[in-house]
């Protein structure tokens, strides 16, 4: 049931209406506060995707749950979705409502990833060396923890990937052995 295409044009056209009404940090705080009850409730997302439940009992229930912590223009954009029958596809409009909001204020999201946990000063170091490139100035980072890396990191950037951990020099010390030519010959 993924759609970007439709999720992009309906994010698109409510940022523009949030800019035209100077409500576009009220539109992308809802957006994150969906996007939570949505991580916290599957069956919230589950509601809006059943085709047994009638649309205005979605519409009710869904106010009936985010109430008065959205703004207007929100709950306007929910009626109208489930209007057009588009409800199901919220979850990928507010993901990408939150793209385009970064997009439009040039903030670029950085993953971190490491083996163990780092220290607020290394993401601060981290931080300020990605400001320090011109165009960079906004940045929001997020770490995580895989075990699984052993040692080092992975960077993520939009489509920049920097994998600098032990289990994947490990992975291409094993690919080396591996196309040997040499071991083949010995055996």
């Amino acid at each position: 049931m993924n759609n970007p295409r439709l999720a992009n044009r309906y994010a698109k056209s409510l940022l523009q209406l949030a800019a035209e009404q100077n409500k576009v940090e009220s539109v992308y705080a809802d957006m994150l506060f969906l996007r939570e009850v949505s991580k916290a409730s599957p069956d919230f997302v589950n509601l809006f995707r059943s085709p047994i439940i009638a649309p205005n009992k979605k519409e009710k229930v869904v106010l009936s749950v985010i109430g008065n912590k959205v703004s207007d223009l929100t709950i306007g954009f929910i009626k109208l979705l489930v209007k057009k029958s588009r409800e199901s596809f919220l979850p990928e409009m507010i993901d990408a409502v939150i793209d385009q909001y970064y997009t439009l204020n040039r903030i670029h999201r950085i993953k971190f990833t490491t083996a163990a946990p780092v220290s607020k000063e290394l993401e601060q170091e981290i931080i300020s060396k990605v400001n320090a490139h011109p165009g960079f100035e906004r940045v929001e980072m997020r770490t995580a923890i895989d075990d699984s890396l052993i040692g080092g990191y992975k960077f993520e950037m939009g489509d920049i990937l920097i994998d600098a951990s032990i289990a994947r020099d490990l992975s291409e010390v094993k690919k080396q052995f591996k196309s040997n030519e040499y071991i083949h010959r010995i055996r």
